[in-house]
């Protein structure tokens, strides 16, 4: 017991002590066998500072209702993923998704019951952001809100995939501390194209952050492979091995949100141009979703959101065959330090209102540009700058590239009202200024080279 490790903290053993509680833990828990770590005992950690974590662990109120109810436990682990997948930069990311952006894909499709599925799970964020959603909104669901179905915890089921097995044993722990069902969260080397650990599976959600134009998946030993419905990836480029493979484990009425990167909108390389046609054709594609940059850690290169539905046809939400939305929320984020953005709560609310309430209403006439108000759930309009309906017949003029600047154009810029006349004469003015001061510059640069011996 924790009370026990207390007491002997101070103690020469405790790290033998504490590798016997990891095996008492998994021997009563079987979905944890040969996860957690079994290393403390080990010669050249140090005790004292050991003795001095499990000391300031105890001052933390974890076990209480309270705590429990806040998910205290939860938290702690993960604030260290994420500074842990800070701190490593590149390799730390491929575990971990920032949270605002796993939080905007699960708000955007909100999984309340059904299959969760995530076959490059990572750390587990796609489950925990799922959990915490449905807890959120229980009572909503619970009273038989407009538009929401009723709610049972029994209901929910994930299943994942991870190829590396340090971080599978990150996604179960992370799982384990929060009650989540573990057992189809499932490791092999070969990961999710090689050896497709839920090949039956049909999800309900697929929720996944996928490596970024992965060159080294194996795409030439499944050239003939059956889930290459749209046309066979290029064996330089997973992106759409990815995409076919979501929607392969889509059930009927199923959906996915995922992360690609910003070339898997207008790439022709290898054929992706094509595939990207007939996932289009077959109105697959729900919405389209552009990200600013410095959202990740591991990775500068500029990401998207793609969401598939199967469900365009009315039966979940209005009737939106042969419509696409597109969203551009570059502009959008705050930076949280020199390197990294993030989305604030305003952000994630306006790109998801914007997409519940087209789902939901017909579009109307385009509005204000993109500073203006969160589109209101009651109803949708175009706004130019920010986001637009598009029909499958634009998107073929635009030769199936899904770029959402093509479709949401510039937002007007406000009229400050004052006269061209008088605003010309001041720039003028200022340029004027900035050329004369330009001049003196460069005497002054050709002089002082001159006195260190440097004619220019």
């Amino acid at each position: 017991r924790w009370s026990y490790l207390q007491s002997v903290a101070k103690q020469p053993e405790i790290g033998k002590y504490l590798d016997e509680a990891m095996v008492e833990i998994e021997r009563e828990n079987p979905t944890l066998k040969g996860v957690l770590p079994k290393v403390y005992a080990r010669p050249n950690l140090d005790k004292a500072s050991l003795g001095g974590l499990i000391d300031l662990i105890g001052t933390i109120a974890i076990g209480t209702a309270k705590a429990q109810s806040q998910d205290v436990l939860g938290r702690v682990y993960e604030y260290f993923l994420g500074q842990f997948a800070l701190a490593e930069g590149r390799k730390g990311g491929q575990f971990y998704t920032p949270e605002s952006i796993v939080k905007l894909l699960v708000e955007m499709l909100e999984p309340y019951e059904g299959r969760v599925f995530d076959p490059c799970c990572g750390s587990g964020g796609m489950f925990v952001q799922s959990e915490k959603f449905v807890e959120a909104h229980a009572d909503r669901i619970k009273n038989g809100a407009k538009g929401l179905p009723l709610f049972a915890r029994d209901r929910i089921s994930i299943y994942g995939q991870e190829s590396n097995q340090t971080t599978w044993r990150l996604c179960v722990m992370n799982l384990a501390i929060r009650g989540i069902d573990a057992s189809n969260i499932k490791w092999n080397n070969e990961g999710s194209f090689l050896k497709d650990a839920h090949r039956d599976l049909k999800a309900d959600f697929i929720l996944a952050n996928p490596p970024f134009n992965d060159s080294d998946w194996s795409g030439d030993l499944l050239r003939e492979d059956a889930r290459w419905k749209y046309g066979t990836p290029p064996t330089g480029n997973a992106n759409f091995a990815w995409v076919q493979h979501f929607i392969y484990h889509l059930a009927p009425t199923g959906c996915a949100g995922f992360v690609l990167s910003n070339g898997s909108l207008s790439s022709n390389t290898g054929g992706e141009g094509d595939i990207r046609r007939r996932i289009v054709e077959d109105d697959l594609v729900d919405c389209i979703v552009m990200m600013p940059t410095q959202l990740f850690y591991n990775t500068g290169i500029p990401a998207c959101l793609w969401f598939l539905s199967r469900y365009k046809n009315g039966s979940k939400n209005r009737p939106r065959k042969g419509e696409v939305l597109f969203i551009d929320a570059s502009e959008m984020g705050t930076m949280i330090n020199r390197r990294n953005r993030v989305f604030t709560d305003d952000d994630i609310k306006k790109i998801v209102g914007t997409y519940h309430a087209w789902k939901n209403a017909a579009v109307t006439a385009t509005s204000a540009g993109a500073g203006s108000e969160p589109a209101p759930t009651e109803g949708y309009a175009n706004i130019k700058g920010f986001c637009k309906s598009a029909t499958l017949e634009e998107i073929r003029k635009h030769n199936y590239v899904l770029t959402p600047g093509r479709y949401v154009g510039i937002p007007d810029e406000e009229d400050d009202g004052v006269p061209f006349e008088e605003k010309m004469a001041r720039l003028t003015a200022e340029l004027k200024a900035q050329m004369e001061q330009a001049e003196r510059l460069d005497v002054e640069i050709k002089e002082q080279l001159r006195k260190i011996g440097f004619e220019l």
